[in-house]
């Protein structure tokens, strides 16, 4: 493999906006007199980037579309969401009453509690995500950074990579579509610095919390289904207990490569015979101990519960608000699942089967106090404690399934906005395009709750060390939420806040009974939050220079090139030389795939050297969200134009684009690449001979002849350096994020062609 190192420095840069036009131009640092850019004519290049983009650009196949599921595909899928979405929050009988009192409850205490309960599970999950938050999808994809995305495709909220912003749909309102009101909210939103970055920060941390959740849930659900061998058998140590944990967790990570579908599939069955078990015992219990407790379906005994006891009663709220963790995976989880599959599946089944679950625990309870020490064993139907024990275990293993699936769900989103490095992810279903799966999340995810399953080593440790996590993320939500009502669903003010401060209100309560915890737990979860926040927002600010630096290169090919008498010459303001053929098909690897630009390998290339294959292909691979492209709609091949001495422009004589659109199922990069663009180009020069083109027939000889020649692969390798009068603090930001870009990306040595035939042009840039 040939290595050729290029350098360059940028001296002008310019900023794309959201169509492709250019709003400024600013110096950057001074370099190679070749690379400034022309400034009197800049107007003219502005509107043609934007005409071009406009006009070729855009594509409806390249968005993302959402999946819409009826009939027996909407059943499966309900039924597969109960195998990974409802594990956490369906588990939640098994503790919720132990964690709530630290003594034996009086009869109006549980009443109270039961009372709570029931308006926790209806206003928090029915009302509020079930019924609400679930419609503010982004393209069927859900979670706290989903929103941000959402918000941010109806406001000038966030500038995006230049590579891909041909593949986001825009969907801002026009002025008067927009109240008064919501105009003036979604122009405070985008004027403001501040409230920029408060999005951008808040939406990541959400994700933070939520992958902070995926450490602390499994070990909080298996943790708690071991220590229920206690109630059998006493005599089993601490250490025991936490051995069985870890090695359970071991083979719950080990698993995941299988996928969602598979695991779900698998795992539906024990969380359905787990929620039919918490409603025959709740019925049970009601039949056999209080039937009164019904009762507590009145939100005055949750209200009186919280006078009567005042402060202890609200520190209580933190073991009340274990019932709903693992509300936030509903959401987190829906481009794995759709939004309907998830409503039906809670609405007919889980939310009666859970209700009844802790209003017959509360009748038990109003009779027998002590059991509320282990509020699901103690009150297990007699003979039926040793099928319970086995069917909860296996359920507490099924419930770290749903904040591990939502964890690889958020991390796919967070990368397409380029808050993550692009690590290795696999689509692991052809039918249901949203489910995927990250190894190194996977493996890391693993260590980390085996880990903290070792330090705390008792579920009451962790359920106030997650709780907080759990109700920090349904806050954000709410607040998110109520933007997309004002800026996306255009509601009217007066309707949205009023609901607004209703679940303002009321996550505020339960926020401020689990922040009282951080000193006892909780504070490992939002160091974990500001850690990972801290990585996502440096390794965007590090992205976002690395843009300003590419934009030296954001100029069309008929602002780099000149035609003279046939012959292509660089344009004035990069040379003037004579650009020399050499033998050869030569394929280069354009990574922005973008008619409005020069493919940045191509123009160090050839301004370099001064010299370009015979034939000339900019190859661009762009990769949908669909398992595979039909045939027909897979290639587009198009001819590539300059400014000659004629009036327009010209094509540039055997030098072509071709973009190859393919699904994750799809192999394109393999050994055979020549022959495919061979038959490609091929195919198209044919069809503009029959179209009467009078260059067809010569360009097809030429490429013939190429062919005969050699195939290279030319391939570009960006190396980005820190400008030497670059402050200290900056500086030791920026390179933190090249030490993680060279970390990440992807060898040239890994790409799936002949390696005699690769030829690596690297070129360098400043930041």
């Amino acid at each position: 493999m040939a290595d050729i190192k290029v350098s360059s420095d940028s001296t002008e840069a310019v900023t794309p906006t959201s169509t492709g036009g250019v709003v400024s131009s600013r110096p950057t640092h001074q370099g190679n007199p070749l690379q400034r850019k022309f400034t009197a004519d800049k107007k003219v290049v502005d509107v043609e980037l934007a005409s071009i983009a406009d006009a070729e650009y855009v594509d409806e196949r390249d968005f993302h579309k959402k999946q819409v599921f009826t009939g027996w595909s909407l059943a499966w899928l309900s039924y597969q969401s109960l195998g990974v979405i409802y594990g956490d929050i369906g588990t939640s009988p098994l503790y919720v009453y132990s964690s709530t009192f630290s003594s034996e409850p009086s009869y109006e205490d549980v009443l109270g509690a039961v009372s709570l309960i029931i308006w926790a599970l209806t206003i928090t999950v029915t009302i509020k995500y079930v019924c609400i938050v679930l419609n503010a999808d982004d393209e069927g994809e859900g979670g706290t950074f989903a929103l941000y995305s959402l918000i941010s495709r109806y406001a000038n909220l966030v500038r995006r990579d230049p590579r891909h912003s041909n593949m986001v749909r825009m969907q801002r309102h026009d002025t008067d579509d927009l109240q008064k009101p919501n105009l003036m909210a979604r122009n405070m939103i985008e004027r403001s610095t501040f409230m920029k970055w408060a999005f951008k920060v808040l939406g990541v941390f959400g994700v933070s919390l939520l992958l902070a959740d995926g450490v602390l849930t499994p070990a909080q659900s298996i943790l708690g289904a071991i220590q229920g061998i206690t109630v059998v058998n006493p005599d089993i140590s601490s250490s025991t207990v936490i051995g069985v944990s870890c090695a359970i967790l071991v083979v719950v990570f080990l698993i995941q490569p299988l996928g969602t579908s598979k695991i779900a599939s698998t795992f539906a069955p024990i969380v359905i015979i787990w929620l039919l078990f918490n409603l025959s015992f709740g019925i049970y219990n009601l039949a056999m101990y209080d039937a009164s407790v019904l009762k507590a379906f009145s939100p005055y005994f949750a209200g009186s519960f919280l006078v009567r006891n005042g402060n202890a009663g609200w520190l209580q709220l933190g073991g009340i608000l274990l019932a709903f963790t693992g509300v936030e995976t509903l959401f987190a989880d829906l481009g794995a699942f759709s939004k309907r599959a998830v409503q039906i599946s809670w609405l007919c089944f889980v939310y009666p089967c859970l209700l009844i679950a802790y209003i017959g625990q509360g009748a038990h309870l109003s009779r027998v106090p002590s059991a509320y020490a282990n509020p699901f064993y103690l009150t297990v139907p007699p003979g039926m404690l040793y099928p319970s024990l086995v069917v909860a275990i296996l359920a507490c293993i099924v419930a770290s399934q749903a904040v591990i699936t939502g964890s690889f769900q958020l991390l796919s989103q967070i990368m397409k906005l380029s808050y993550f490095p692009q690590i290795k992810l696999y689509h692991t279903s052809k039918t249901f395009h949203g489910q995927v799966y990250i190894p190194i999340a996977n493996w890391l995810m693993m260590i980390g709750t085996v880990i903290v399953t070792a330090v705390y080593n008792n579920t009451t440790a962790l359920g106030e060390a997650y709780g907080a996590c759990v109700i920090l993320v349904s806050f954000l939500t709410t607040c998110m939420v109520s933007v997309v009502a004002l800026i996306v669903w255009k509601l009217p003010i007066y309707l949205v806040l009023p609901v607004f401060l209703v679940f303002a209100l009321w996550d505020g309560m339960f926020l401020s009974a689990a922040l009282s915890k951080v000193p006892h737990g909780a504070w490992f979860t939002i160091m974990l939050g500001v850690a990972l926040t801290l990585i996502f927002v440096l390794w965007r600010y590090g992205k976002e220079e690395q843009w300003t630096a590419e934009e030296s290169d954001n100029v069309p090919l008929s602002r780099t090139t000149v035609l003279r008498d046939n012959q292509l010459t660089l344009h004035p303001d990069f040379g003037n030389s004579a650009i020399t053929p050499i033998r050869g098909l030569g394929i280069f690897f354009d990574k922005s795939g973008s008619p409005a630009t020069t493919p940045a390998v191509f123009l160090h290339f050839v301004q370099k050297f001064g010299a370009a294959p015979e034939v000339s292909v900019f190859f661009h691979l762009r990769p949908l969200s669909v398992p595979t492209v039909a045939p027909d709609e897979r290639h587009a091949v198009s001819r590539c134009y300059t400014y000659g001495s004629g009036p327009g422009k010209q094509p540039i004589p055997n030098c072509f684009r071709l973009i190859v659109r393919h699904g994750y199922t799809d192999e394109i990069v393999t050994p055979d690449l020549g022959v495919l663009v061979l038959d490609q180009l091929r195919d198209f020069l044919i069809r503009e001979r029959l179209s009467g083109t009078p260059a067809a027939d010569a360009e097809l000889d030429a490429l013939h002849q190429a062919w005969k020649s050699q195939v290279i692969y030319i391939v570009g390798k960006e190396q980005l350096r820190i400008a030497a009068e670059t402050h200290i603090l900056r500086r030791v930001v920026l390179w933190v994020f090249l030490w993680m870009r060279d970390a990440s990306r992807t060898k040239v040595q890994q790409l799936n062609v002949q390696a005699e035939r690769l030829v690596e042009v690297g070129f360098v840039k400043d930041m």
